[in-house]
């Protein structure tokens, strides 16, 4: 009973974050591009890890990291009015890098093909 509240809480929490993040907070740091992809708040529902993605430079990513992390304290604010709890989590911000990894993969699965398409004999073009 417990896991699937925290589950829900984290889904909520996710979903207004990301809102009060791309609306509200108006720093010149912060990516226009940012989403959240995970929160993850602890069992005593003091504390949330919150995993931000960025699309730009890494220059870009870790000014809109350090946006974000300056303004947790707004950001906290500013979601507590829109969930009820009886205590909002204190946030932390971290970077998510899993869709440059994914797209690291991809381009790599990408020059492998072209390499064996590449090193086939011309009798197999034919199929």
């Amino acid at each position: 009973m417990e896991k699937k509240r925290i589950q829900r809480l984290n889904s909520l929490l996710k979903e207004v974050l990301y809102e009060v993040i791309n609306k509200d907070v108006k720093d010149p740091r912060l990516c226009h591009l940012v989403s959240v992809t995970e929160v993850s708040i602890s069992n005593d529902l003091h504390h949330a890890k919150v995993s931000i993605s960025v699309i730009g430079s890494d220059k870009e990513k870790q000014d809109s990291l350090i946006a974000l992390q300056s303004a947790a304290g707004f950001i906290a604010i500013t979601a507590s009015k829109k969930v009820v709890m009886r205590y909002f989590p204190a946030l932390t911000f971290k970077l998510d890098t899993s869709l440059d990894q994914h797209m690291h993969i991809e381009a790599l699965l990408s020059k492998i093909h072209s390499e064996q398409i590449s090193r086939r004999p011309p009798s197999d073009e034919t199929e």
